[in-house]
Formats: structure tokens, sequence, C-alpha cells
């Protein structure tokens, strides 16, 4: 297993042996939290968000 995979399971707040449903949920409950939409209203924290949702869809597509 690469390196950057154990990053994105750790990443996603998972272990390496998570199921697919786990990884789902951990992946659906972080896109929600950090979608940058929720921080509009605050543009240095919706920049931020935007950075972490990238860095979470990357995790869950696992490029």
């Amino acid at each position: 297993m690469e390196g950057s995979e154990l990053g994105y399971y750790s990443l996603l707040g998972i272990r390496k042996d998570a199921s697919s449903s786990d990884i789902r949920t951990a992946y659906r409950k972080l896109a929600l939290k950090w979608h940058p939409d929720r921080w509009a209203t605050n543009p240095s924290a919706a920049a931020e968000a935007k950075l972490r949702f990238q860095k979470i869809q990357e995790a869950y597509s696992g490029e």
C-alpha cells in the first residue's frame, strides 16, 4: 500500500481495514462539514474549506 493511501485513510479518520460503507460514511460526514458553500459568508474560512474539501474528495476517489 502506498504511503499516500495510508494518508487518505487518516484524512478520512478511518482505519485502513474500513469497509466501503465506513469509507462512504466518513466521506459524507467530512464533505458536509467542509463544503465551501457552508462557509460562503466568511471568505478566509471559505478558502480553507475549499482546500480541505478538495483533499477529502481526493482521499475518497483514491487519486
